[in-house]
């Protein structure tokens, strides 16, 4: 009811989908195909319009769906955007990652490893992240931690030579045991291993490294850094700043907001709302848990 007429009804299409779980947003697609013989998807597609129509688009999918999507949007981007697909390796647990590599296949006919391999350069290691499947357990091994520590700091100090050495701890480790070595890297050598890398250089793949990292070390932080960063850049980043509220709303968006508030003393709802606008503010807000 909601399309026909002179344009969508915005309020009414958020206020439903708005505050509908990822299950129940699959119910409605059915139903609506079954009640109308088209897919709401397509629907919302030609009634919507830029960020807004975006935003929703990322929303109504399912949760690895909207991974594949992401990914392979990132990768047709002119930059061949990374960030995207480390954030989905590095982020997601192994079980999310290994669905997520299965409805990319399903969507595209092609593997996410394949496509990452095709349309990345450089042996960032990139393609082994997304492949990798880690121990997903709490066990810690304090000697290997230490040792990792340690081989790790050779490694970036030889520069290029090490990288293999760097890629092979980070797509073999589960992320707890990372963790540990990301901790012993900091108490054995006083400094923190991604601001060891930005000092060491800031080529292509020490940047890939860094990200990669930061997600697995802690991704709250590392997602509120995207955020502000998306809105304190000349002109919004929407796309960045839709990724990681779409993304994490159904997950741990409340404590990514806890991190902005203490990091920023504004809250993160206040600092959207200041820097969107319509149906997208409106969109967005509600993802958040607060009306507009």
């Amino acid at each position: 009811k909601n399309f026909v007429g002179w344009g969508a009804d915005g309020k009414a299409i958020i206020s439903i989908l708005g505050h509908r779980n990822a299950t129940q947003r699959t119910q409605i697609r059915e139903a609506y195909h079954n009640l109308f013989q088209e897919d709401l998807i397509k629907r919302l597609e030609s009634e919507l319009s830029g960020d807004f129509e975006r935003a929703m688009y990322r929303w109504i999918w399912e949760p690895a769906e909207r991974e594949a999507l992401l990914a392979n949007l990132a990768l047709k981007s002119a930059d061949k955007n990374y960030q995207v697909i480390v954030e989905i390796s590095c982020v997601l647990s192994p079980e999310e990652l290994f669905v997520v590599r299965r409805a990319y296949h399903n969507r595209y006919k092609r593997s996410l490893e394949e496509d990452v391999a095709a349309n990345t350069t450089g042996h960032l290691g990139r393609a082994r992240l997304v492949s990798s499947f880690r121990y997903g357990g709490s066990e810690i091994n304090a000697k290997l931690a230490e040792s990792e520590a340690d081989a790790l700091h050779e490694a970036i100090k030889n520069k290029n030579k090490g990288n293999g050495e760097i890629i092979r701890i980070l797509t073999t480790r589960s992320k707890t045991q990372l963790v540990a070595t990301f901790n012993r890297y900091r108490d054995d050598h006083g400094i923190a291993i991604t601001k060891k890398l930005s000092d060491e250089g800031s080529d292509e793949f020490h940047k890939a490294a860094n990200l990669a990292i930061s997600c697995i070390n802690d991704h709250k932080k590392y997602y509120e850094k995207v955020l502000r960063n998306a809105m304190e850049s000349v002109g919004t980043d929407e796309e960045a700043l839709t990724r990681v509220i779409v993304t994490r709303a159904e997950k741990d968006l409340k404590e990514i907001k806890e991190v902005y508030y203490k990091r920023n003393n504004v809250h993160l709802e206040h600092a959207v709302a200041k820097e969107t606008s319509g149906d997208y503010k409106k969109f967005l807000l509600t993802l958040m848990g607060k009306e507009d």
